[in-house]
């Protein structure tokens, strides 16, 4: 599933958006379409690992292309987090992130639209229909 980056400070080389939206305001599962849906406990211990053991941006899934910008801002939000900040639902579950990118052909396929998503890379393994996600 891809969502489009939200904001890009040109200046400060930085890009915010969401990395995946669980569920929409209605509470039903967002599937993408390779059919996967996570759950948002799920989400939350992926980014979680993301954050301790990883916190790099990517270019296309390309290996190579890893360590392109690091991680500055990521918040899971999940119905007991909107409660407590007293939201309600004026977000969706999800993982909102922001990173900065010092690679300065990565920022310009940015700029220009080449790059305008997020996309989480992991492995995932099913389990009688659930899924388990290492990010």
């Amino acid at each position: 599933m891809y969502f489009k980056i939200a904001k890009a400070g040109r200046d400060e080389h930085m890009v915010f958006g969401w990395a995946w939206v669980a569920s929409g305001g209605d509470g039903r599962a967002i599937v993408d379409s390779q059919g996967d849906a996570i759950e948002p406990d799920e989400l939350e211990r992926a980014a979680y690992q993301h954050v301790l053991e990883f916190r790099q941006a990517g270019g296309g899934h390309d290996p190579a292309q890893r360590g392109v910008g690091v991680l500055v801002e990521s918040v899971v939000f999940t119905p007991e987090k909107r409660a407590a900040m007293g939201i309600g639902d004026a977000v969706p579950d999800g993982w909102w992130v922001g990173y900065l990118i010092r690679d300065e052909a990565t920022w310009q396929r940015i700029l220009s639209g080449e790059y305008s998503m997020f996309s989480i890379e992991g492995v995932a393994y099913r389990d009688d229909g659930a899924a388990e996600y290492d990010v």
